[in-house]
């Protein structure tokens, strides 16, 4: 595995399930809202505005935790969707965020950009699998 590799994987690893949780209502109503389990809405925020990728600015992290163009573009919609639904949430409180209007636009975003990643990480595994069989 390269430096470039290992590092998308480093980063992806976080950001991958974090883009998943804002696809899942359900799993958000059970995790974030069960103030027992560690992960809340804080928690995706850090993972995609502060420490593993900028969702205002995702351009920085293409071929770091962005794999396309498409990943970038779709990053970009998703970070205007949650800003759209924190303008409704004047608390900060996770119960606010899941009830704004725009919760069902940050689900919907979440949920594509979360089949092109997926998508494209499974394309990154058949070929570094077809590429240890050549060996």
């Amino acid at each position: 595995m390269t430096e470039d590799a290992r590092l998308i994987a480093n980063y992806r690893v976080h950001v991958v399930p974090a883009i998943l949780a804002l696809a899942n209502p359900p799993w958000q109503r059970n995790v974030w809202l069960d103030p027992a389990v560690f992960e809340n809405l804080d928690h995706i925020f850090h993972t995609l505005f502060d420490d593993f990728c900028d969702a205002d600015e995702p351009e920085r992290f293409l071929g770091i935790s962005l794999r396309t163009e498409e990943e970038v573009s779709l990053m970009r919609e998703l970070g205007v969707a949650l800003a759209e639904a924190e303008v409704q949430a004047p608390n900060d409180t996770d119960e606010e965020y899941l009830e704004s209007s725009c919760w069902p636009e940050v689900v919907a975003v979440a949920g594509r950009l979360a089949r092109v990643m997926v998508a494209n990480d499974l394309g990154e595994l058949v070929a570094l699998h077809e590429s240890e069989t050549e060996d």
